[in-house]
């Protein structure tokens, strides 16, 4: 009989009796795993009494002390980045870089169609014997109610190795799913069969979301905080964010990671920094820097002070490439065309209002002081042009400069695209809200022309996107 001390969380802490010792490491995780409720990977440490009681990573069952010992449980919620990771930036003309980011859970993709995964021995072959009746005569089980949790909890376990924040249509997806692969589940009162089982996995993935918080979980942990000062909790900004706040890499540890920022801080002061050296360090500090900017939500001031590589053109970009998986100035220059379609619209009289997002964010930079020019100014475009600006997106432009939290971000832009691609790349690796008074115009850059989750758009965006697609037919 062994007696084990399991931290889960520092607000749970669990005891646990074990009959026999496990013969492996693996063997010892699947026993907790069941005992505990945890049906995430995760890994074991143990504080180890040759080392005053410190923990180390227990790899071998045959280390842990006999009778008592004090476990801690590490969640591994994703997967490291590989060393092929950081030799992948990509040069432009430009010198922007865009390295493949670290992937995140089984996929960062949600899967279409949706594989049910497999249940109990048990309960597929209850499950297995109604399907052999349902096709037999159309009759439907009536399941018990610790079937239909062991199937909710099973579903649960796979979508959150998706994401902790499935959409309504994408939960609507898995109930189609688990009644077509198992008929006998439909429901006879509803027309569609599927229809309650999509509002039982809605309230299941929020119960399950407050497992996980328990457990740890950094994303449901930082979306659970409250503001200062305010009783609201933080909700996760809705901007398609495939890696919104990663786990660091295998190796990356916080002292190897301040190690590396401080590395970082000596290079970017010199004439001609290591751009590659650069891109390595940014990326395998990437976790780091999110946990920061999301979790502490500090000034653009302090972000700068402890990270001041982000504050370029090729960095900002990496990070874009890295949060969303997308090269931020590639896509931004399909802004061209929906520019061109709303010129022709407008010239026609119709009454579409995209240049609204330039009109709202720009300031001419000619006499006045540029602290007057950025006063006020939470996020926005200083654009330097020759003469008088007859048209939204001037063409003899000398100088573009981003400004955010009426402070210069990045400057010697070459264009107001360029500029634009910027600015959104800004809001998304500093975690910023949209303006308020401008949310729509950001969310047609988002979704319609950065095609990021472009299903998920608002009712008069997609009516936007339709009729201008329908004039340029």
């Amino acid at each position: 009989m062994m007696l084990l001390r399991v931290i889960v969380s520092p607000q749970e802490i669990r005891r646990v009796t074990l009959q026999e010792v496990p013969p492996s490491v693996d063997e010892l995780c699947v026993v907790l795993g069941n005992t505990l409720g945890l049906r995430v990977k995760f890994l074991l440490q143990f504080e180890d009494p040759d080392f005053g009681n410190e923990l180390c990573n227990l790899t071998d069952i045959k280390d842990l002390p006999t009778e008592r010992a004090t476990l801690k449980v590490l969640f591994t919620f994703s997967e490291p980045v590989s060393d092929s990771t950081l030799d992948t930036a990509s040069l432009s003309s430009q010198n922007s870089a865009s390295p493949e980011p670290p992937s995140s859970g089984d996929s960062s993709k949600w899967p279409d169609p949706f594989v049910i995964p497999d249940f109990s021995h048990d309960v597929e072959f209850q499950l297995r014997v109604a399907n052999d009746a349902y096709a037999k005569d159309g009759a439907v089980t009536v399941i018990s109610k610790s079937v239909k949790s062991e199937i909710l909890d099973r579903l649960a376990d796979s979508i959150t190795r998706i994401t902790c924040y499935p959409s309504k249509d994408n939960l609507e997806s898995i109930a189609k799913a688990l009644v077509a692969k198992h008929p006998c589940l439909r429901e006879p009162g509803s027309g569609k069969g599927w229809y309650c089982w999509r509002f039982s996995l809605i309230f299941k993935m929020g119960n399950y979301r407050q497992r996980m918080m328990a457990a740890g979980c950094p994303e449901v942990l930082v979306n659970k905080r409250k503001r200062k000062g305010n009783t609201k909790p933080v909700k996760k900004a809705k901007k398609g964010e495939i890696h919104y706040l990663p786990e660091p890499p295998d190796g990356q540890t916080t002292v190897k990671s301040e190690k590396d920022r401080e590395t970082m801080l000596l290079e970017v002061q010199k004439r001609e920094p290591d751009l590659h050296l650069l891109d390595e360090l940014m990326t395998a500090t990437f976790s780091q820097r999110r946990q920061e900017i999301i979790g502490d939500e500090p000034l653009i001031s302090a972000v700068k002070d402890r990270w001041p590589a982000l504050f370029s053109e090729r960095q900002l970009s990496a990070e874009f490439s890295r949060i969303v998986t997308k090269d931020l100035l590639e896509s931004f220059l399909d802004l061209m065309p929906w520019c061109q379609m709303y010129g022709e619209a407008a010239a026609s009289g119709r009454r579409v209002r995209l240049s609204s997002v330039l009109s709202c964010l720009q300031k001419e930079a000619h006499g006045e002081t540029l602290d007057v020019l950025m006063s006020g100014m939470q996020v926005g475009l200083l654009i330097g042009h020759e003469g008088p600006l007859h048209d939204a997106f001037p063409l003899d432009v000398f100088n573009v400069a981003l400004v955010v939290e009426e402070k210069i971000f990045l400057h010697d832009l070459r264009d107001v695209h360029t500029g634009f691609a910027m600015l959104l790349g800004a809001i998304y690796c500093l975690n910023l809200e949209y303006p308020r008074n401008m949310k729509y115009s950001f969310e047609f850059l988002q979704r319609v022309v950065m095609n990021i989750k472009p299903d998920q758009c608002s009712a008069r965006i997609h009516g936007l996107r339709n009729k201008l697609l329908r004039y340029r037919m």
